[in-house]
Protein backbone atom coordinates (compact mmCIF):
# COMPACT_ATOMS: atom_id res chain seq x y z
CA UNK A 1 0.00 0.00 0.00
CA UNK A 2 1.22 3.81 -1.42
CA UNK A 3 2.02 6.42 1.21
CA UNK A 4 0.03 9.05 0.59
CA UNK A 5 1.80 12.24 2.12
CA UNK A 6 1.66 16.44 1.58
CA UNK A 7 4.59 18.05 0.35
CA UNK A 8 5.52 19.00 3.75
CA UNK A 9 5.49 14.94 4.62
CA UNK A 10 2.04 15.04 7.00
CA UNK A 11 -0.09 12.56 6.06
CA UNK A 12 -3.11 13.87 3.74
CA UNK A 13 -4.67 9.98 3.50
CA UNK A 14 -5.10 7.22 6.24
CA UNK A 15 -5.75 3.49 5.27
CA UNK A 16 -7.73 1.80 7.86
CA UNK A 17 -6.37 -1.94 8.25
CA UNK A 18 -9.72 -3.49 9.38
CA UNK A 19 -10.62 -6.16 11.12
CA UNK A 20 -8.14 -8.60 9.76
CA UNK A 21 -5.43 -8.56 7.51
CA UNK A 22 -6.16 -12.15 6.33
CA UNK A 23 -7.62 -11.57 2.61
CA UNK A 24 -9.95 -15.19 2.43
CA UNK A 25 -11.62 -13.73 5.64
CA UNK A 26 -12.76 -10.09 3.54
CA UNK A 27 -15.43 -11.42 1.88
CA UNK A 28 -17.40 -13.51 4.75
CA UNK A 29 -16.77 -10.31 6.46
CA UNK A 30 -18.35 -8.47 4.36
CA UNK A 31 -21.46 -10.39 3.86
CA UNK A 32 -21.29 -10.41 7.40
CA UNK A 33 -21.69 -6.95 8.33
CA UNK A 34 -23.94 -5.98 5.43
CA UNK A 35 -26.29 -8.77 7.24
CA UNK A 36 -25.54 -6.77 10.28
CA UNK A 37 -26.56 -3.38 8.73
CA UNK A 38 -29.27 -4.57 6.94
CA UNK A 39 -31.18 -5.65 10.08
CA UNK A 40 -29.66 -2.74 12.42
CA UNK A 41 -31.37 0.19 9.54
CA UNK A 42 -34.76 -2.14 9.38
CA UNK A 43 -35.23 -2.44 13.39
CA UNK A 44 -33.94 0.98 14.13
CA UNK A 45 -35.80 3.12 11.38
CA UNK A 46 -38.71 0.57 11.81
CA UNK A 47 -39.04 1.88 15.83
CA UNK A 48 -38.39 4.92 15.23
CA UNK A 49 -41.33 4.86 12.48
CA UNK A 50 -43.59 2.47 14.90
CA UNK A 51 -43.13 5.07 17.60
CA UNK A 52 -44.01 8.34 15.36
CA UNK A 53 -47.22 7.23 14.21
CA UNK A 54 -48.80 5.64 17.25
CA UNK A 55 -50.14 8.36 19.24
CA UNK A 56 -50.23 5.81 22.29
CA UNK A 57 -46.78 5.19 22.18
CA UNK A 58 -45.82 9.10 22.95
CA UNK A 59 -44.92 8.36 26.47
CA UNK A 60 -41.39 9.41 28.12
CA UNK A 61 -40.44 5.79 28.04
CA UNK A 62 -41.05 5.49 23.98
CA UNK A 63 -40.03 9.51 23.58
CA UNK A 64 -36.81 7.95 24.83
CA UNK A 65 -36.73 4.81 23.10
CA UNK A 66 -37.22 7.04 19.94
CA UNK A 67 -34.23 8.59 20.59
CA UNK A 68 -31.93 5.95 21.56
CA UNK A 69 -33.21 4.34 18.01
CA UNK A 70 -32.07 7.12 15.88
CA UNK A 71 -28.64 7.58 17.74
CA UNK A 72 -27.96 4.20 16.96
CA UNK A 73 -29.31 4.33 13.46
CA UNK A 74 -27.13 7.60 12.92
CA UNK A 75 -23.87 6.63 14.55
CA UNK A 76 -23.91 2.62 12.87
CA UNK A 77 -24.05 4.82 9.35
CA UNK A 78 -21.30 7.00 10.53
CA UNK A 79 -18.88 4.02 9.62
CA UNK A 80 -20.76 1.26 8.41
CA UNK A 81 -21.12 1.74 4.50
CA UNK A 82 -17.51 2.94 4.81
CA UNK A 83 -16.52 -0.45 6.46
CA UNK A 84 -18.61 -2.36 3.90
CA UNK A 85 -17.22 -0.76 0.73
CA UNK A 86 -13.24 -1.45 2.17
CA UNK A 87 -14.17 -5.04 2.24
CA UNK A 88 -15.80 -4.87 -0.81
CA UNK A 89 -12.75 -3.40 -2.53
CA UNK A 90 -10.47 -4.04 -0.30
CA UNK A 91 -9.12 -0.43 -0.50
CA UNK A 92 -9.25 0.80 2.65
CA UNK A 93 -8.08 4.43 2.26
CA UNK A 94 -9.82 7.94 3.98
CA UNK A 95 -8.81 11.34 3.54
CA UNK A 96 -7.17 13.34 6.76
CA UNK A 97 -10.81 15.42 6.54
CA UNK A 98 -12.72 12.40 6.08
CA UNK A 99 -11.56 10.93 9.21
CA UNK A 100 -11.92 13.71 11.42
CA UNK A 101 -15.39 14.21 10.36
CA UNK A 102 -16.34 10.69 10.57
CA UNK A 103 -14.46 10.61 13.81
CA UNK A 104 -16.53 13.92 15.61
CA UNK A 105 -19.84 12.40 14.25
CA UNK A 106 -19.00 9.33 15.42
CA UNK A 107 -18.29 10.32 18.98
CA UNK A 108 -21.45 13.04 18.96
CA UNK A 109 -23.69 9.94 18.82
CA UNK A 110 -21.60 7.75 21.03
CA UNK A 111 -22.04 9.95 23.95
CA UNK A 112 -25.20 10.57 23.60
CA UNK A 113 -26.39 7.38 23.53
CA UNK A 114 -24.58 7.49 27.12
CA UNK A 115 -26.96 9.94 28.27
CA UNK A 116 -29.85 8.41 26.20
CA UNK A 117 -29.66 5.28 28.19
CA UNK A 118 -29.54 7.14 31.49
CA UNK A 119 -32.46 8.79 30.59
CA UNK A 120 -34.02 5.93 29.88
CA UNK A 121 -32.94 4.59 33.70
CA UNK A 122 -34.31 7.36 35.08
CA UNK A 123 -37.62 7.48 33.78
CA UNK A 124 -37.42 4.09 34.60
CA UNK A 125 -37.14 5.04 38.54
CA UNK A 126 -39.83 7.95 38.34
CA UNK A 127 -42.40 5.37 36.86
CA UNK A 128 -42.03 2.41 39.03
CA UNK A 129 -40.78 4.71 42.13
CA UNK A 130 -42.50 7.75 42.04
CA UNK A 131 -45.84 6.69 39.70
CA UNK A 132 -48.09 9.63 40.87
CA UNK A 133 -45.67 12.29 40.05
CA UNK A 134 -44.38 10.53 36.78
CA UNK A 135 -46.07 13.08 34.37
CA UNK A 136 -45.32 16.34 36.34
CA UNK A 137 -41.96 15.08 36.44
CA UNK A 138 -41.52 13.58 33.44
CA UNK A 139 -43.37 16.14 31.28
CA UNK A 140 -43.24 16.26 27.20
CA UNK A 141 -41.32 19.87 28.09
CA UNK A 142 -38.80 18.19 30.33
CA UNK A 143 -38.45 15.11 28.27
CA UNK A 144 -37.34 17.63 25.51
CA UNK A 145 -34.92 19.82 27.58
CA UNK A 146 -33.18 16.31 29.46
CA UNK A 147 -32.75 15.12 25.45
CA UNK A 148 -31.74 18.20 24.32
CA UNK A 149 -29.15 18.06 27.32
CA UNK A 150 -27.84 14.37 26.08
CA UNK A 151 -26.96 15.86 22.59
CA UNK A 152 -25.39 18.65 24.14
CA UNK A 153 -23.00 16.71 26.25
CA UNK A 154 -22.19 14.32 22.84
CA UNK A 155 -22.14 17.80 21.05
CA UNK A 156 -19.18 18.98 23.66
CA UNK A 157 -17.71 15.56 24.20
CA UNK A 158 -17.31 15.41 20.43
CA UNK A 159 -15.79 19.02 19.99
CA UNK A 160 -13.11 18.97 22.67
CA UNK A 161 -11.83 15.50 21.38
CA UNK A 162 -11.97 16.05 17.89
CA UNK A 163 -10.35 19.42 18.29
CA UNK A 164 -7.58 18.38 20.47
CA UNK A 165 -6.93 15.75 17.95
CA UNK A 166 -6.49 18.30 14.89
CA UNK A 167 -3.87 19.97 16.90
CA UNK A 168 -1.76 16.77 16.27
CA UNK A 169 0.43 15.95 13.76
CA UNK A 170 0.68 12.89 11.44
CA UNK A 171 4.42 12.72 9.60
CA UNK A 172 4.60 9.07 7.91
CA UNK A 173 2.61 6.73 9.66
CA UNK A 174 -0.82 6.42 8.74
CA UNK A 175 -1.72 3.07 8.89
CA UNK A 176 -4.31 3.23 11.44
CA UNK A 177 -5.10 -0.21 13.71
CA UNK A 178 -9.17 -0.18 13.39
CA UNK A 179 -12.10 -0.17 11.36
CA UNK A 180 -12.72 3.06 12.06
CA UNK A 181 -11.34 6.85 12.67
CA UNK A 182 -11.30 6.28 16.79
CA UNK A 183 -9.48 7.75 18.90
CA UNK A 184 -6.85 5.45 20.68
CA UNK A 185 -5.32 4.23 17.21
CA UNK A 186 -5.30 7.69 15.59
CA UNK A 187 -3.18 8.61 18.88
CA UNK A 188 -0.81 5.86 18.32
CA UNK A 189 0.26 7.42 14.80
CA UNK A 190 0.98 10.96 16.38
CA UNK A 191 4.76 12.22 15.81
CA UNK A 192 3.92 14.96 18.47
CA UNK A 193 2.94 14.54 22.21
CA UNK A 194 -0.10 13.29 22.66
CA UNK A 195 0.05 13.48 26.36
CA UNK A 196 -2.51 16.53 26.49
CA UNK A 197 -5.19 14.50 24.63
CA UNK A 198 -4.59 11.13 26.90
CA UNK A 199 -5.39 13.28 29.87
CA UNK A 200 -8.66 14.58 27.95
CA UNK A 201 -9.83 10.81 26.95
CA UNK A 202 -9.40 10.17 30.75
CA UNK A 203 -11.26 13.30 31.68
CA UNK A 204 -14.23 13.46 28.78
CA UNK A 205 -14.42 9.70 28.89
CA UNK A 206 -14.33 9.18 32.69
CA UNK A 207 -17.22 11.88 33.04
CA UNK A 208 -19.31 10.01 30.03
CA UNK A 209 -18.77 7.00 31.24
CA UNK A 210 -18.48 7.10 35.03
CA UNK A 211 -21.48 9.76 36.05
CA UNK A 212 -24.42 8.15 33.50
CA UNK A 213 -22.82 4.54 35.31
CA UNK A 214 -23.58 6.42 38.98
CA UNK A 215 -26.68 7.47 38.11
CA UNK A 216 -28.21 4.59 36.35
CA UNK A 217 -26.75 2.54 38.91
CA UNK A 218 -28.46 4.48 41.76
CA UNK A 219 -31.53 4.68 39.46
CA UNK A 220 -31.78 0.89 39.67
CA UNK A 221 -30.72 0.66 43.27
CA UNK A 222 -33.96 2.63 44.56
CA UNK A 223 -35.72 0.84 41.51
CA UNK A 224 -34.97 -3.08 43.09
CA UNK A 225 -35.88 -1.88 46.75
CA UNK A 226 -39.16 -0.60 45.32
CA UNK A 227 -40.01 -4.26 43.32
CA UNK A 228 -39.13 -5.85 46.56
CA UNK A 229 -41.70 -4.48 48.47
CA UNK A 230 -44.27 -5.04 45.95
CA UNK A 231 -46.65 -8.08 47.41
CA UNK A 232 -47.60 -8.69 43.69
CA UNK A 233 -46.10 -11.49 41.72
CA UNK A 234 -47.97 -9.93 38.68
CA UNK A 235 -47.15 -6.75 39.54
CA UNK A 236 -43.06 -7.42 40.60
CA UNK A 237 -42.61 -9.58 37.41
CA UNK A 238 -44.38 -6.98 34.99
CA UNK A 239 -41.78 -4.24 37.01
CA UNK A 240 -38.74 -6.78 36.08
CA UNK A 241 -39.68 -7.47 32.86
CA UNK A 242 -40.14 -3.41 31.98
CA UNK A 243 -36.39 -2.93 33.31
CA UNK A 244 -34.33 -6.20 32.03
CA UNK A 245 -34.18 -5.35 28.64
CA UNK A 246 -32.76 -1.54 29.24
CA UNK A 247 -30.43 -3.22 31.44
CA UNK A 248 -29.36 -5.97 29.00
CA UNK A 249 -28.35 -2.45 26.69
CA UNK A 250 -26.98 -0.76 29.29
CA UNK A 251 -24.44 -3.74 29.84
CA UNK A 252 -23.83 -4.36 26.21
CA UNK A 253 -23.01 -0.71 25.52
CA UNK A 254 -21.19 0.31 28.99
CA UNK A 255 -18.90 -2.86 29.42
CA UNK A 256 -17.35 -2.97 25.66
CA UNK A 257 -16.84 0.78 25.90
CA UNK A 258 -15.26 1.17 29.26
CA UNK A 259 -13.00 -2.17 28.23
CA UNK A 260 -12.36 -0.08 25.01
CA UNK A 261 -11.54 3.78 26.41
CA UNK A 262 -10.38 3.11 30.09
CA UNK A 263 -8.30 0.19 29.62
CA UNK A 264 -4.08 0.89 29.75
CA UNK A 265 -3.54 1.89 25.94
CA UNK A 266 -0.44 -0.28 24.07
CA UNK A 267 -0.44 -1.27 20.32
CA UNK A 268 -0.27 -5.41 20.87
CA UNK A 269 -4.07 -4.36 22.89
CA UNK A 270 -5.23 -2.82 20.16
CA UNK A 271 -6.51 -5.93 18.48
CA UNK A 272 -8.57 -6.87 21.80
CA UNK A 273 -9.94 -3.73 21.38
CA UNK A 274 -10.98 -3.99 17.68
CA UNK A 275 -13.13 -7.25 18.88
CA UNK A 276 -13.97 -5.15 21.82
CA UNK A 277 -15.90 -2.32 19.89
CA UNK A 278 -17.68 -4.13 17.58
CA UNK A 279 -20.03 -5.27 20.77
CA UNK A 280 -21.17 -1.60 21.25
CA UNK A 281 -20.80 -0.21 17.56
CA UNK A 282 -22.61 -3.02 15.85
CA UNK A 283 -24.17 -5.58 18.28
CA UNK A 284 -25.58 -2.93 20.27
CA UNK A 285 -27.44 -1.02 17.64
CA UNK A 286 -28.62 -4.25 16.08
CA UNK A 287 -29.61 -5.76 19.21
CA UNK A 288 -31.56 -2.71 20.64
CA UNK A 289 -34.61 -2.99 18.10
CA UNK A 290 -35.11 -6.46 18.70
CA UNK A 291 -34.79 -6.41 22.97
CA UNK A 292 -37.23 -3.10 22.91
CA UNK A 293 -39.54 -4.97 20.67
CA UNK A 294 -39.52 -8.44 21.73
CA UNK A 295 -39.62 -8.26 25.63
CA UNK A 296 -42.06 -5.14 25.12
CA UNK A 297 -45.94 -5.61 24.71
CA UNK A 298 -46.88 -1.99 23.78
CA UNK A 299 -44.48 -2.13 20.73
CA UNK A 300 -45.88 -5.90 19.38
CA UNK A 301 -49.25 -4.78 20.33
CA UNK A 302 -48.34 -1.44 17.57
CA UNK A 303 -46.71 -3.82 14.96
CA UNK A 304 -49.26 -5.98 14.60
CA UNK A 305 -51.58 -3.32 14.45
CA UNK A 306 -49.22 -1.90 11.73
CA UNK A 307 -49.30 -4.83 9.87
CA UNK A 308 -52.74 -5.29 10.06
CA UNK A 309 -53.04 -2.40 7.91
CA UNK A 310 -50.60 -2.34 5.51
CA UNK A 311 -51.86 -6.08 4.90
CA UNK A 312 -55.89 -4.72 4.39
CA UNK A 313 -54.30 -2.18 1.84
CA UNK A 314 -53.06 -4.51 -0.24
CA UNK A 315 -56.11 -6.66 -0.40
CA UNK A 316 -58.45 -3.57 -0.60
Amino acid sequence: MRMLVRNDSLVSEFILAGLTDRPELQQPLFYLFLMIYIVTVVGNLGLVVLIGINSHLHTPMYYFLFNLSFIDLCYFSVFTPKMLMNLASKKNIISYIGCMTQLFFFLFFVISECYMLTLMAYDRYVAICNPLLSKVTMSHEMCSVLTLAAYAMGFAGATVHTGYMLKLTFCNANIINHYLCDILPLLQLSCTSTYVNEVVVLIVVGINITIPSFTILISYIFILINILHIRSTQGRSKAFSTCSSHIISISLFFGSATFMYLKYSSPESMDQRKVSSIFYTNVGPMLNPLIYSLRNKDVKVALRKALFKIQRRNIF
